[in-house]
């Protein structure tokens, strides 16, 4: 029998980590954890994980988060106007995506 996952959040959406407070955007999705399990320590590598394009201080950075420690970002002020025309491209329905990313 086959297990299927569904991911709570799609690429292009904003975001933001529970614990570590910063907010990004989804540009990539793993079904599991694409490393080893004993990388995750107490997080369960069996649930969706993301590449999340965050924007910090000093810039973006990539993260790798688990589904578990992201939630739904709603305050979209987070980003500035300035920041969102220069790391993202926006579609009709609001998905933000990387520059050099197409929205799939």
């Amino acid at each position: 029998m086959t297990h299927s996952v569904s991911a709570r959040f799609g690429l292009g959406q904003i975001v933001r980590h529970r614990s570590a407070g910063f907010r990004g955007v989804v540009v990539d999705v793993d079904a599991a954890f694409a490393g080893r399990r004993e990388d995750t320590g107490a997080i369960s590598p069996d649930q969706p994980f993301y590449q999340v394009l965050a924007l910090g201080t000093d810039g973006g950075f990539m993260a790798y988060a688990s589904e578990d420690s992201l939630e739904h970002d709603p305050e979209l002020s987070s980003l500035t106007e300035d920041a969102e025309q220069r790391f993202f491209t926006v579609d009709a329905q609001g998905r933000h995506a990387p520059i050099s990313c197409a929205i799939h």
